[in-house]
């Protein structure tokens, strides 16, 4: 069954178009992963959030496209740049 992920940044304004820059070298990362099928970038219209999105073959081909971007530390986890914690939310299709 397909999984996904939807997730909301909250970068700091003065961080906005790094922090965009860096969701994209994560996407190019998933690209790269066994299972992968697509991932958008999207960005709140007032400039508050980036939310970004995957989807992935399965559970376990998303799972480990998470564990493997660990790898990529200060990229993938949360920072200075941000003024509130990320949501993100795994998802099944239904």
């Amino acid at each position: 069954m397909t999984a996904g992920f939807i997730a909301f940044h909250y970068p700091r304004p003065e961080h906005f178009e790094e922090f965009v820059g860096r969701t994209h070298k994560v996407k190019e990362f998933l690209q790269s992963r066994a299972g992968f099928l697509s991932a958008d970038i999207w960005a709140t219209t007032d400039g508050d959030a980036v939310i970004t999105s995957g989807r992935f073959e399965s559970e376990e081909a998303l799972g480990a496209a998470f564990a493997a971007a660990r790898e990529l530390g200060p990229i993938v986890g949360f920072d200075e740049r941000e003024y509130k914690p990320r949501e993100i939310f795994t998802v099944r299709a239904r």
